[in-house]
């Protein structure tokens, strides 16, 4: 998996932390668990790449 992968799953996950968080701190349901969603899918991306990586080597 290239590097500019790997940075892209991890940014996608941060923005999702990130959106999870300004929603908690504002109130806003919908946008916490879109963020909470964004954040997931971000952490599966990263998990199927080290999985990828393992069976490369």
């Amino acid at each position: 998996m290239s590097i500019g992968k790997k940075i892209a799953h991890k940014a996608e996950a941060m923005k999702g932390g990130a959106k999870k968080t300004t929603g908690r701190a504002s109130g806003n349901r919908s946008l916490q668990a879109e963020g909470r969603g964004d954040q997931l899918k971000g952490n599966i991306k990263q998990a199927g790449a080290k999985i990828k990586d393992v069976f490369k080597h």
